[in-house]
């Protein structure tokens, strides 16, 4: 077998109509962040775990119907309330672990709304995945969070 790595870094912005403090709950409480952090449509959650707090761990461990498992294992690193969230992850496919990443969210107040800014350090392994499908991947769980911090803000 031939092993590769492959650094990549990207940054997705996303403005959501409410404040820091509701942006950053929807990533710190578990049962909030249970329902946006899934996989797309036919994707069933194995095994999730959930402790938010440095050097605490997450989990989501999942099955898409094809067969295929995809599992997210973090360490969270930094947290400032309302501020910042820094952990790094590993990716698996299958049991083969694809990527290492370090990845920072922050929640930049902007009037009444919140600018939340997702950067991303990959190292990609032995060819997979590609740094398109990461972007995507990370772009699609930015949507489903605003649209859950949006969904609550319209409740408040």
């Amino acid at each position: 077998m031939t092993y590769s790595t492959h650094h990549h870094t990207f940054a997705i912005e996303r403005e959501v109509k409410a404040p820091p403090s509701l942006a950053f709950f929807a990533w710190a409480d578990a049962k909030a962040k249970a329902q946006w952090f899934v996989g797309p449509a036919g994707w069933t959650m194995l095994d999730r775990q959930f402790d938010f707090r440095p050097g605490g761990m997450e989990r989501a461990h999942g099955r898409f119907p094809d067969g295929k498992e995809s599992d997210f294992q973090c360490r969270y690193h930094d947290i400032v309330p309302d501020s910042r969230i820094i952990y790094a992850f590993d990716m698996y496919v299958n049991g083969k672990k694809i990527s290492v990443s370090l990845a920072s969210v922050e929640f930049i107040p902007v009037e009444t709304r919140t600018l939340i800014k997702f950067t991303e350090q990959i190292v990609h392994l032995d060819g997979y995945p590609t740094p398109e499908d990461r972007e995507m991947g990370s772009r699609y769980m930015l949507e489903m969070a605003a649209t859950y911090i949006e969904s609550e803000a319209t409740k408040a």
